[in-house]
C-alpha cells in the first residue's frame, strides 16, 4: 500500500513538472511582454508633470446625476423583463417590451447605449428594484462630474457647470467649484453593467459593457449654463469642456426650446477667449434632428473632440449625409478606425472652412476597448501627444478595474501584435514594440499616436470609463 502511495505521489509531481517545463515559458513571455508594456507606459505617463504652481484651470459643463450601478441582468430578472426574441433598436423607451428589444439589441455584441425612458411608471419601478438588489453601488454620474473628477484628481483647478444637491456637491473635490442651481433631489440614473460572457437567456455578451436608462428632466435644459457663463469670466479657463448634451437626445421639448438652448450655448461658446481651448465630448446620440444641431451650433466651435468605437462612425455616417449608425463593431481594427479619423478630420475642418466662421478642428481623440488612438495638427496649442495617450491607457485599466494601481494579473492586451496604419493597398505596417508602446508618425498637417490598452480582465465599472479617459488625455495636453 506504503509503495502505491509513493508511487502515485512520485507521479502525481511529475505530472506537475512536466506541465510547468511546457508551460511556463509562455506564460513567463507573456508576463514579461504585459510587465514591459506597463513600465514603459508608465514611464511616457511621467515625463510631464503637474506644474504645481500654475495648475490647468479648466471649466466643465453641463449637468451631472447620481448614478445606481447594478448587474443589468439581475435586475431584469428581478422585474420580470424576459429576454426578447425581437433584438430591436429604439430611440427612447415607452413599456417594458421595448426595454427587452433594445437591451436585446446591445447587449450580444457588447455596445454602449444609453436611453430616456419615457414611461416614469417603468423607471420608477426599476429604480425602486435595482435599491433592492445586492451589490448595488452609487456614485457620481454625468460626464461633466465625471470628467471634473478626474481633472480634479490629477491635479486641475476645475468650474464645473451644473445643478445638484448639497449631498451630491459635499463629496465633489475641494479643487471643483460648482456654477448652478441647488437641487432638492438629485436625478437618478440607472447603470445595467455586465461583464464579458455575461448570459440572458440565448444571448451571450461579447464584451463587459453598460447599458444606461434614466427619465431625467432637469438636465436636458443645461439650467446651469447662466451662472456657468457668468463665473468663466473670472475664472479664465485654459480649457472649457462641453458635454452631457446627450440628455436631449430624444426629450419631449416644446416646439423651438432645443433649438434656442443650443443657440445660447453657441453664443457662450463663441464668446471663449482664443487662448482658451475647447473640447466636446461625443456620446450615444440616435435622434438625427439633434444630431444636426449639433453640427450647426455645437461642432464649429470646438478645438478638440472626444468619443468612442461607437460614436466616431456615427458622427462620421452625419458628415456623409447617410443614416446614422446605431450600432457598430465594438472590437474595431486599428486601420478601420484611422481611416474613420481621418475621414471626420477632413470633412469637419472641410464644414469649418466653408462655413468661415468658427474654429478648425486640431485634436481628434477616440478610445477604444483594445486602444487610444489620436489625431493632433501639428504647430497646435496641444501637446505632450505620446504622454497623454500614454496615460489616457492606463487609465482605461485604472478606472474599470476600480483601482490606482494596475495588476496585471488581471490585465491582457488583445491589441493585435502589430496594425496597419489604413486599410488602403501598400500601407505601412507597425509593430507594437514592448519598451516604446506607443506609436506615433506625422501624416499632412497632423501626428498620429496609437496606444495599446492594458484592458481590465476583472470589470469594477465600465460606466463613465470614456469620460475617465478623455479628461486623463486632455490633462497632459492643455
Amino acid at each position: 500500500m506504503a509503495i502505491g502511495v509513493k508511487y502515485s505521489s512520485l507521479l502525481s509531481l511529475a505530472v506537475v513538472l512536466i506541465a510547468y517545463w511546457f508551460r511556463s515559458p509562455d506564460s513567463s513571455v507573456l508576463d514579461d511582454r504585459l510587465d514591459t508594456v506597463l513600465s514603459s507606459l508608465l514611464r511616457a505617463e511621467r515625463k510631464v508633470g503637474m506644474n504645481s504652481v500654475s495648475r490647468p484651470r479648466v471649466a466643465i459643463g453641463f449637468g451631472g446625476c447620481v448614478d445606481i450601478i447594478v448587474d443589468g441582468v439581475a435586475l431584469l430578472n428581478k422585474i420580470g423583463v424576459k429576454p426578447s426574441d425581437q433584438p430591436l433598436h429604439h430611440d427612447y423607451i415607452e413599456n417594458a417590451e421595448q426595454l427587452a428589444q433594445s437591451f436585446a439589441f446591445f447587449f450580444p455584441p457588447g455596445a454602449a447605449s444609453e436611453r430616456f425612458v419615457v414611461n416614469d411608471t417603468l423607471f420608477s419601478e426599476l429604480v425602486e428594484a435595482s435599491r433592492e438588489l445586492p451589490g448595488n453601488r452609487w456614485s457620481i454620474g454625468g460626464n461633466a462630474p465625471v470628467m471634473a473628477s478626474r481633472m480634479a484628481l490629477e491635479g486641475c483647478d476645475v468650474l464645473l457647470g451644473g445643478s445638484f444637491s448639497t449631498d451630491f456637491t459635499d463629496i465633489l473635490s475641494q479643487r471643483i467649484t460648482v456654477a448652478g442651481n441647488t437641487l432638492d433631489e438629485p436625478d437618478i440614473h440607472l447603470i445595467l453593467e455586465y461583464p464579458t460572457g455575461a448570459t440572458w437567456g440565448p444571448y451571450t455578451s461579447r464584451r463587459a459593457n453598460r447599458y444606461i436608462v434614466h427619465s431625467d428632466d432637469h438636465n436636458p435644459y443645461l439650467d446651469s449654463m447662466e451662472q456657468f457663463q457668468e463665473q468663466l469670466k473670472s475664472f479664465k479657463p485654459d480649457l472649457l469642456v462641453v458635454g452631457g448634451l446627450q440628455m436631449m437626445d430624444s426629450f419631449p421639448f416644446k416646439h423651438g426650446e432645443r433649438e434656442s438652448l443650443l443657440k445660447n450655448l453657441a453664443r457662450m461658446l463663441s464668446s471663449a477667449s482664443p487662448q482658451t481651448t475647447v473640447h466636446f465630448e461625443m456620446a450615444s446620440f440616435v435622434d438625427e434632428g439633434l444630431m444636426l444641431d449639433l453640427l450647426q451650433f455645437v461642432l464649429p466651435h470646438a478645438d478638440s473632440l472626444g468619443m468612442n468605437e461607437q460614436e466616431l462612425p456615427n458622427l462620421l455616417s452625419l458628415f456623409r449625409g447617410s443614416n446614422l449608425t446605431v450600432l457598430s463593431d465594438p472590437n474595431p481594427r486599428v486601420a478601420t478606425v484611422l481611416d474613420q479619423m481621418r475621414e471626420l478630420y477632413r470633412l469637419v475642418n472641410q464644414h469649418h472652412q466653408d462655413a468661415g466662421t468658427g474654429r478648425p478642428l486640431t485634436r481628434l481623440h477616440v478610445h477604444t476597448l483594445a486602444f487610444q488612438a489620436i489625431i493632433v495638427k501639428r504647430g497646435s496649442q496641444w501637446k505632450n501627444t505620446m504622454a497623454a495617450m500614454a496615460k489616457a491607457s492606463l487609465t482605461a485599466n485604472r478606472h474599470v478595474c476600480g483601482s490606482a494601481d494596475i495588476d496585471l494579473s488581471k490585465a491582457r492586451l488583445i491589441m493585435d501584435e502589430s496594425f496597419s496604419t489604413s486599410r488602403s493597398e501598400g500601407s505601412q505596417r507597425i509593430p507594437l514594440q514592448e519598451s516604446r508602446p506607443v506609436s506615433c508618425w506625422h501624416e499632412d498637417d497632423y501626428e498620429i499616436c496609437v496606444a495599446p490598452v492594458l484592458v481590465c480582465t476583472e470589470v469594477y465599472q465600465t460606466a463613465g470609463g470614456g469620460d475617465n479617459i478623455s479628461a486623463a488625455g486632455l490633462v497632459l495636453q492643455v
